[in-house]
């Protein structure tokens, strides 16, 4: 399926609207036929296809995820399914329909994952098999909140939280129901909430670590003395200490530790020095809700990147990054694009790609884009950049696991 399908990712956000974890799933191409055929080989080879990806290391166990989960669609024909065993159990979770634990063999399977670690959510939920306890058949529960009858939804949110189950809202589509679903106690939330600016709680404007950052990007755009750029870095003793502590991370591996400012800037390098401090850019919103949209900044910006690594060199790539990362900054900052673009120096391809996503580094932004929205121009832009469903959906799952490694 991976050769045909895309694949599409929709976070988890807790009440403090942080990434718990994605839904990941494929994008039905257009031309499918559709009918009443079991949807089974699509989303066992979904599995497949993630397992494959997102766990390595040298030991090739490693979940690259780190603390995220993910959420995968299952049918009971999956439950048994090789690449199952691969995925690590407590970062794995299957949605299933309430209802197939009718049957004595899918309950079996389930009573058999759960006693593994595996996640199991189930969906259209109604009530437990008689005689059972849910928690021993489930660890997350997804809940349809509506903004009428609260109070009778209240009751049995109460209830389901006494069975120590996670409760997952669905849908939610704005942020009044967002704050009454986390009143009433529910867990996790999925919906796009992260690209609506919240009324009332973005702070408008560049703050003064954000200056701070935008004078070292310019210093470095202008290949400005080290000194003159350690001299601004050791104004804001938060960013020196980001710095040493990102160039000591085991992933930078310099080999030993580094103490001296000036030190991690000769080691770092320009280009480098330029991508962290555009990755610290977002992270220095005092936004109510950025942790979220930092995320999504990161991991657009660097699967827009690997799209256009190949055609477009990595040099060129870097300028994708970019824009990818600046390109929720209008919501981060509470200004508009426009306003963004008059207190950054960007060049004019990638301002281009941040206003109207035409030229050369536009698409690659519409597709990361895209792939966040489950939107059908996902292949239409696919095709206009001659990239397969492979290639994209593979750097996807590397753009994802690299945000998880760039925690700034």
């Amino acid at each position: 399926m991976h050769h045909t399908h895309f694949l599409v990712r929709e976070p988890l956000l807790d009440p403090q609207q942080r990434v718990v974890g994605y839904e990941l799933s494929w994008q039905q191409p257009q031309h499918a036929a559709t009918g009443s055929a079991s949807p089974a080989p699509a989303l066992e080879s979904l599995l497949a296809f993630v397992a494959n990806h997102v766990i390595g290391g040298d030991d090739g166990e490693s979940w690259l995820l780190l603390d995220k989960i993910l959420f995968l669609e299952a049918v009971p024909e999956m439950l048994s399914a090789d690449a199952l065993h691969r995925m690590p159990p407590s970062r794995t979770v299957l949605s299933l329909p309430a209802a197939t634990l009718d049957h004595p063999d899918t309950l079996q399977a389930v009573h058999a994952l759960r006693a593994g670690g595996v996640g199991i959510l189930l969906r259209n939920f109604a009530r437990a098999p008689a005689g059972l306890r849910l928690a021993s058949l489930a660890s997350f529960v997804e809940v349809r909140f509506s903004g009428a009858n609260v109070a009778t939804q209240a009751r049995a949110y109460a209830a389901l939280k006494q069975s120590g189950l996670t409760m997952v809202a669905r849908p939610v589509s704005n942020w009044a129901d967002f704050d009454a679903c986390a009143a009433l106690g529910l867990n996790a939330f999925v919906g796009k909430l992260h690209l609506t600016p919240r009324p009332g709680t973005a702070t408008r404007g560049v703050n003064p670590a954000q200056a701070i950052i935008l004078q070292l990007m310019q210093l470095v755009k202008e290949n400005a003395d080290l000194a003159q750029i350690e001299a601004v870095l050791k104004r804001d003793p938060t960013l020196s200490y980001k710095l040493l502590r990102f160039i000591n991370s085991s992933g930078f591996g310099a080999g030993r530790e580094v103490q001296s400012m000036r030190q991690a800037l000769t080691l770092l390098g320009y280009a480098p020095l330029h991508r962290w401090l555009t990755l610290l850019l977002a992270t220095a919103s005092t936004s109510g809700y950025s942790p979220v949209l930092l995320e999504t900044a990161v991991v657009r910006g660097r699967l827009a990147e690997l799209l256009a690594r190949d055609t477009l060199g990595r040099s060129e790539a870097e300028q994708v990054f970019v824009a990818g990362m600046f390109s929720l900054l209008d919501r981060l900052l509470g200004m508009t694009m426009e306003e963004v673009l008059g207190a950054i120096q960007l060049p004019d391809e990638v301002i281009e790609a941040l206003l109207t996503r035409s030229g050369r580094y536009g698409p690659y932004l519409a597709l990361a884009e895209a792939c966040e929205l489950n939107s059908d121009l996902v292949a239409a832009l696919a095709i206009s950049l001659k990239l397969s469903p492979e290639e994209i959906n593979q750097a996807h799952l590397q753009a994802l696991a690299w945000a998880q490694q760039m925690a700034v």
